[in-house]
């Protein structure tokens, strides 16, 4: 059997631990060790919902997994929104990881926000916030469809819509800061499933600073749940020497 390699898989915005689910499985029956943590608001933890919450509620979400479960060596992925995350994570801490993957996700530069990288939605985002989501959150009907997100498998429809969560807009809001003295270390791979501009434009990012390039031909943005085992595979690729 190849190597254990312990993964930290973060969703993106409206999701939950839950989206990793057919990936958990597949990495876990090869023998991986795998951490499918709920930032706070969302999925199993939407009751803990709150005007309050932003970017930092969710590195802080993540660095404590880090730390209570005293993990080492971790391959911490994150797709879609969590890329805000997992950067901050990263520049953090990140004696604790040995890779960082971006699925899909928001690479971030410094001083910006991810609501800086969808300036054509803002406007659309905001009104929703006000009417429908009580100033501070953000319905997923409001921003998206299933449909968008290359979910088009009646059975995949019906697990996810109900799951879909309201996301607390802050955590759109917030600038990314890294402090000079804090720069991301840890080599880096980024995974592109999807056609999305926001998405093309931070692979071109990625090239400009060196990562490791993969693509997962035509598998959508949330491929860990249309592709999973594409993507499972294309994680312990990327994870190769972690």
């Amino acid at each position: 059997m190849s190597k254990s390699i312990t993964f930290v898989l973060v969703h993106g915005a409206w999701h939950g631990g839950w989206a990793w689910k057919k990936v958990r499985a597949l990495l876990g029956a090869a023998g991986h060790q795998v951490f499918t943590p709920t930032l706070t608001g969302l999925g199993e933890r939407r009751h803990l919902a709150t005007r309050d919450i932003d970017l930092d509620t969710h590195v802080r979400d993540i660095l404590g997994v880090l730390e209570y479960e005293d993990l080492q060596q971790v391959v911490l992925v994150g797709h879609s929104y969590a890329g805000m995350v997992v950067s901050a994570v990263a520049a953090e801490d990140s004696r604790r990881l040995a890779r960082l993957v971006y699925l899909d996700a928001f690479l971030p530069e410094n001083g910006r926000a991810l609501i800086d990288y969808v300036p054509k939605m803002v406007a659309s985002y905001e009104e929703a916030v006000v009417t429908r989501g009580d100033g501070w959150r953000l319905p997923f009907s409001s921003a998206l469809s299933l449909e968008a997100l290359g979910v088009t498998d009646p059975s995949d429809i019906a697990w996810m819509g109900p799951r879909m969560d309201d996301q607390p807009y802050k955590t759109f809001c917030q600038p990314l800061i890294l402090p000079p003295d804090r720069a991301i270390t840890v080599p880096c791979v980024y995974l592109l499933s999807s056609e999305r501009p926001h998405y093309l434009a931070a692979a071109d990012r990625a090239v400009q600073r060196g990562f490791a390039i993969r693509k997962i031909s035509c598998a959508g943005h949330d491929a860990m749940v249309t592709h999973p085992q594409e993507v499972a595979d294309a994680l312990v690729r990327a994870s190769a020497n972690a």
